[in-house]
């Protein structure tokens, strides 16, 4: 048996995805960490729990070591710590450390959380970046700025996603972030790159102990950025039928040898047992660029259109990964994609949503779920909107089809 302690901030419905993963492996003990009382597990899972430890900050290691070491003593030695989110990747591993669990050491996880560290690292080895730099003070992003000139990316050092991420085209933009209060200083430095023009793409790699065992890979229409900037614009990402296409397949060399620098000499061990999310550009010229990667399972619905694609729950595939170094590599045999409805208007909350019927009709046995708006929902901060649709269709001509109908027929507003 494997003790795996899974870290679950608030028992979401997201969450207990991966909660029912875990304990659907009888090979594994199960123990939770979270913020949320016992009381608030659902029935059906708590017989699978052997442990569960209350902390009142899951991003805090202390608590988490405190944690850690509570389970240890009543259940058993954690043979794997666990965690889903971007934000619990540095203190997961802070936590291992301290307690001697097997698993990514605090000093590669910076690796990926740092991204100024990271497009070090990957630019050392060869990987191919967009230009950087950290930049402390509005003078060394000025400094920057004369250097590769305009348009520019300025974001946090330890992102997530493209919150609170800028795109500054202009000069009077510089002037207006420095004037926001929201530009670099050595409290909160930030990463700046040069802005890189060419479509975005993500490569999702599974790794057993450093070993490439699977790859898959979507498309964004259009970017995270593009859809921050623009409220009313709808976000899909697309998850193509064809797994060997050509930008995909050329990208492959690129992706392996970034997953290798940034887990360094930890590769051959658990640490290098993963999922691993990379978004990466690919330029007109046919040249690649890593943007960012993260090493745990991607957001925007890509885990369930991984799932969808390869007729498997890849929630259950992913746990069964982390807890016991196990994947059977799965043949995709459909297109899927997914489909975030935001709307219209300079309200705080929905008052309107139409459209949901008519696509009921249109798009039919390919919509897999549909999550649509509803009237008095607040307004959604997130470039996911208020609401999202899956679909999968045995082409990927038709998926999009489906995507476009979604987003052209499903209208939301503001007020």
């Amino acid at each position: 048996m494997r003790h795996v302690a899974f870290i679950a901030p608030r028992f979401l419905e997201n969450t207990l995805n991966y909660v029912r993963a875990f304990a659907s492996h009888d090979e594994v003990t199960l123990s939770l960490i979270s913020e949320d009382p016992e009381t608030s597990i659902p029935e059906p899972l708590r017989p699978r729990i052997a442990g569960h430890y209350r902390v009142s900050q899951c991003l805090d290691a202390a608590q988490l070591t405190a944690a850690a070491r509570a389970i240890t003593r009543g259940v058993g030695p954690i043979d794997r710590l666990a965690g889903a989110l971007e934000q619990l990747q540095l203190p997961m591993a802070e936590v291992r450390d301290a307690v001697g669990i097997e698993g990514m050491s605090a000093r590669v996880a910076r690796n990926f959380r740092d991204k100024d560290r990271m497009k070090d690292v990957l630019r050392a080895h060869g990987v191919p970046v967009a230009r950087s730099a950290l930049a402390s003070s509005v003078r060394d992003l000025r400094k920057f700025v004369e250097q590769v000139g305009l348009p520019i990316i300025v974001k946090p050092q330890a992102g997530l996603g493209a919150r609170n991420t800028h795109r500054i085209t202009t000069t009077a933009e510089l002037i207006e972030l420095v004037n926001s209060g929201a530009g670099p200083s050595p409290e909160a430095p930030a990463q700046v790159e040069e802005f890189v023009r060419a479509r975005e793409h993500t490569c999702e790699t599974v790794t057993i102990r450093g070993q490439v065992v699977w790859r898959s890979g979507t498309r964004y229409f259009p970017t995270p950025l593009e859809v921050l900037e623009t409220p009313w614009i709808k976000y899909c990402v697309l998850l193509p039928r064809e797994p060997d296409l050509p930008e995909f397949a050329a990208f492959s060399a690129v992706n392996e040898a970034a997953l290798a620098a940034l887990f360094g000499d930890e590769a051959p061990t658990a640490a290098g047992t993963a999922l691993t999310h990379m978004e990466w550009f690919l330029r007109e010229d046919g040249s690649s660029l890593v943007n960012e990667v993260g090493a745990r399972p991607p957001g925007a619905q890509i885990m369930p259109l991984m799932g969808l694609a390869h007729d498997t729950n890849f929630f259950v595939d992913w746990t069964g990964l982390i807890a016991l170094d196990r994947f059977t590599p799965r043949v995709r045999r459909w297109a899927a994609g997914a489909a975030f409805f935001r709307g219209q208007g300079q309200g705080d909350r929905v008052v309107s949503v139409t459209g949901v019927d008519e696509v009921l009709a249109e798009v039919g046995d390919c919509l897999v779920e549909l999550r649509a708006p509803k009237p008095g929902m607040a307004r959604s901060p997130s470039y996911e909107g208020e609401g999202w649709a899956t679909v999968r269709h045995p082409t990927t001509e038709g998926a999009k089809e489906a995507l476009l109908t979604l987003i052209q027929r499903i209208q939301v507003h503001y007020g």
